[in-house]
């Protein structure tokens, strides 16, 4: 699909480390901290990402002197760097300052100093201090011997993806002018005719602010871009020093790519980041928290262009930030991280090293827990580096899907805005649910963006691709006309890029290809589940179809729409193209998904397997396979795979070999 990059980072086998904050600690634990990190196995450390206030603690006034002892101590004991760019948090001064840099919500309220992020990634204040920064420690540090990344800022919007602020609004006004050219232009595609909104200059134009009721749709699309590429132009701004100073040392930046994280677009992120680095945390109160762990994986990979990617940041155990924070069983760190890496990851690294004593985070799980080196956290944290050194031959394989799933970041956005015939659909929940049933049957998947080449899939998954635009929508029935089964769900094609309703009749831009045209949306109301022929039941979503060329596989077995299809396929080139025009139950979608299996000729990757047993595969270019085996259940389970296991050791038999309950086996296949 496309071609390999080499990794980048200068690290042997597959890096392995965290977060590390030695500013927090006196030297005496700093340098304990050391002779564990050897136990641990740990290669890489990120250093330095909230340290502005002790690099800087008064304007112009720099101390790198703790900075350079701990570089040096890395150094000696043979563990490489992500260096930050201390920039994630300003430090108290400058926001005293210049209050102005401060970040404020659509309502006008002013988010202050004393957490992080308290910046307007807008603020050209913030971005002249925060380059002055980079500046400095590229100059410092770009030739020592302990570097060997970039790690720019931290978890950019994270918690200020929309800043509202007037030097936000100056900023939107250049977007939009850079976008638009006229503001004619961008009349006509925010449909300003519509309550009076007619701007006569850019200059009039706001942020969608707090308002008396629902704001222009449009505008808020825009600005969802908008501030995304924010974000992107600020990370740019000091990758572009950092490039300056040290061309031979790449960057990058932690994102966060989950159902969880909404408003950055990332695919239109890739291209600038050297390499790929994700950070990833389990939902303790999802019982299938793991398939999510899956899916954020394959999303990194598709963010990575199928090349191998970082794992920032996960946890040993429990986090501080959910409602009920409840520590990993065990060795699911085990099968979180090597899931991680059989899904495409070439690091394996957590926040943080040593769980910090004081500060919002202090809750939060570390390699080197409250508990000190004497607890079953750090005996897993030596035990998984143990287990990343026998997986050195994997680093830089490959994953190879023949499935892919379109994940769209505007089509989120776009999916979830006011005023749409329910408030209900959650766009994440859509993925989630035809992604789930893929992986219940051991298919590989490739996460793609709507723009991705689809060229090579026998199968693909298209969930509420609410807004997309005509080019995206040819994509996907060239795939079709090319020979793959193409499954498009609900919401799907209704607008265009400007959040514009194609006329003539639903789905829009999949007409055609679906051949089917729906009349009107028949959305279910909360209690309701309607029957469909075949005896299961949907809810959430429904709509008035008829055939346009297509069949219909499941109709409608009772209410207004009774006889009606809810189901259909049609065939399009050498292909065909399914359309799912409701929410079906659990065993209704996975018949769905088994009929498009069987017509692409897809099986799972290691059939037989039992449900809770995850098989992945990733292939090196010297034709070197590595079958990873991550048994979620509390049974052993034998699976019939022939080669040695890297990790215990072992040699498959002529019975295959066997997972222990709850653990990994990745097998260098014959």
């Amino acid at each position: 699909m496309t071609t390999p990059s080499p990794w980048p980072l200068d690290v042997p086998g597959i890096a392995y480390g965290g977060d590390y904050n030695p500013e927090q600690w006196p030297l005496d634990v700093q340098l304990e901290d050391v002779e564990l990190m050897r136990r641990a196995g740990v290669n890489l450390l990120s250093v330095g990402i909230f340290s502005w206030a002790m690099l800087e603690p008064r304007e112009g006034d720099y101390d790198f002197g703790w900075l350079d002892a701990v570089l040096d101590r890395l150094h000696a004991a043979g563990i490489r760097v992500a260096l930050a760019t201390a920039t994630a948090s300003p430090p108290p001064w400058l926001t005293r300052r210049h209050p102005e840099i401060l970040p404020r919500t659509a309502d006008g309220t002013v988010l202050q100093q004393g957490s992080r992020q308290s910046y307007a990634v807008s603020s050209p204040v913030y971005r002249a201090y925060a380059v002055r920064m980079t500046r400095k420690i590229a100059e410092r540090y770009g030739e020592h011997p302990a570097l060997a990344l970039w790690h720019v800022d931290n978890e950019l919007g994270c918690h200020v993806p929309h800043d509202h602020s007037d030097a936000a609004a100056t900023a939107f006004r250049a977007w939009l002018a850079r976008r638009y050219g006229t503001v004619d232009a961008l009349n006509s595609a925010w449909g300003t005719a519509f309550w009076s909104q007619r701007y006569d200059t850019f200059d009039e134009v706001l942020p969608p602010r707090t308002a008396p009721t629902t704001v222009n749709p449009t505008q808020q699309l825009d600005f969802a871009r908008f501030c995304s590429d924010e974000h992107l132009a600020h990370y740019r701004a000091l990758r572009d020093v950092l490039r300056e100073v040290t061309p031979h040392v790449p960057a990058t930046t932690n994102l966060m790519m989950t159902t969880r994280t909404k408003w950055m677009d990332y695919f239109s992120w890739s291209a600038e980041l050297d390499v790929i680095a994700n950070d990833h945390y389990l939902v303790a109160a999802d019982p299938e928290s793991h398939i999510e762990l899956a899916f954020s994986a394959d999303l990194s990979r598709g963010v990575a262009g199928g090349d191998p990617w970082m794992l920032m940041e996960h946890s040993t155990s429990a986090v501080n930030w959910q409602p009920r924070n409840r520590p990993k069983g065990p060795g699911e760190m085990l099968r979180n991280s090597l899931t991680h890496v059989a899904r495409g990851a070439d690091a394996v690294m957590f926040f943080q090293w040593r769980q910090s004593a004081a500060g919002s985070e202090k809750y939060h799980s570390a390699m080197v827990p409250h508990a000190g080196p004497d607890s079953d956290v750090f005996r897993d944290t030596v035990a998984l580096g143990r287990r990343l050194q026998a997986l050195a031959p994997v680093r830089g394989s490959r994953v190879r899907a023949r499935a892919a799933l379109v994940f769209d970041y505007p089509a989120w956005w776009g999916s979830e805005l006011d005023s749409h015939p329910t408030q209900a659909l959650r766009y994440p929940e859509e993925v989630m649910r035809w992604y789930r049933a893929l992986w219940r049957r051991g298919v590989t998947v490739d996460v793609v963006g709507a723009g991705s080449d689809l060229s090579g899939y026998r199968a693909v998954v298209v969930p509420t691709l609410y807004t997309v635009t005509d080019r995206d929508a040819a994509r996907i029935a060239e795939a079709a006309r090319s020979g793959a089964s193409v499954l498009v769900t609900f919401f799907s094609g209704i607008t265009d890029e400007h959040d514009h309703v194609r006329l003539g009749g639903y789905p829009g831009a999949f007409r055609d290809l679906l051949g089917v045209r729906s009349e009107e949306f028949w959305p279910l109301l909360e209690d309701e589940t309607p029957l469909l022929d075949d005896g299961g039941r949907a809810d959430l979503w429904s709509e008035k179809t008829r055939l346009a060329g297509a069949r219909a596989v499941r109709t409608w077995a009772e209410g207004p729409l009774a006889g009606l299809p809810a189901v259909t396929r049609n065939d399009h080139g050498q292909g065909a193209a399914w359309y799912v025009a409701t929410r079906l139950d659990e065993a209704g979608t996975a018949s769905v998904v088994d009929a498009l299996l069987a017509e692409a000729g897809l099986t799972a990757e290691v059939p037989g397997l039992p449900a809770g047993v995850e098989a992945v595969r990733r292939h090196g270019e010297d034709g070197s396979r590595f079958l990873f085996l991550v048994n979620h259940t509390r049974a052993g389970v034998r699976a019939a795979v022939s080669g040695r296991d890297l990790l215990s050791g072992a040699t498959a038999g002529e019975n295959g070999l066997t997972v222990p309950p709850g653990g990994v086996a990745v097998i260098r296949e014959a």
